[in-house]
């Protein structure tokens, strides 16, 4: 027989799940994450979380979409400055600064397999939710540069970001330059917003 739940007992479920799942997600990865631990400290049979969430991978989006804001509002600062050097190396120290504080988006960001997972269980217009957040804004600062003719215009802006996010190499390798790590993170941050200026 299901279980019903109340609107308070499906609002404190669905937010315990989510807390949850942020922390397992963020320490031990999408396929080590059972069932079973997400459930349990929400006091709920392994069968009633399809009451609240179609898959692990839903959750998973779930916990991307409320985190999405958090890491907009640490980037919106510096895409709001003009386009220079000056501001693209602080665009690219805000990036390392999520790779460094933020657990959760430091293991999406290095195991593209667990978005390739959630990409292809809840599909790609579900997935493109939390681009309004953090993706497209950073898309618009660097064509607004290209617009501006600041930045090289003969690579797509799609492109340049990932060319920006290569900076995480460095930031989960820290411990591969010992001493230098710092160095090695500013040169190549200095190397990067430099190489994408015309």
């Amino acid at each position: 027989m299901a279980v019903a739940f109340t609107s308070d007992d499906r609002e404190r479920i669905a937010r315990v799940l989510v807390h949850t799942a942020e922390r397992l997600f963020a320490a031990q990865g999408l396929k080590k994450t059972s069932l079973d631990e997400l459930v349990q400290p929400a006091g709920i049979a392994k069968g009633s979380f399809y009451a609240f969430f179609d898959s692990k991978e839903s959750l998973y989006l779930e916990v991307m979409l409320r985190r999405a804001p958090l890491v907009g509002a640490r980037l919106a600062e510096v895409l709001g400055r003009p386009v220079d050097e000056e501001n693209l190396v602080a665009v690219l120290r805000a990036i390392t600064d999520v790779l460094v504080n933020d657990p959760f988006y430091r293991r999406l960001l290095t195991h593209a397999d667990e978005l390739t997972a959630v990409n292809r269980r809840v599909g790609p217009e579900q997935l493109a939710r939390v681009m309004p957040e953090v993706v497209s804004p950073m898309l618009d600062y660097l064509a607004a540069g290209q617009r501006a003719c600041v930045l090289v215009d003969d690579i797509a802006p799609e492109t340049l970001l990932g060319v920006m996010r290569s900076v995480g190499l460095v930031v989960m390798n820290r411990d591969r330059f010992g001493a230098d790590y710092e160095d090695v993170l500013e040169a190549t941050i200095r190397t990067l917003a430099r190489g994408m200026l015309r």
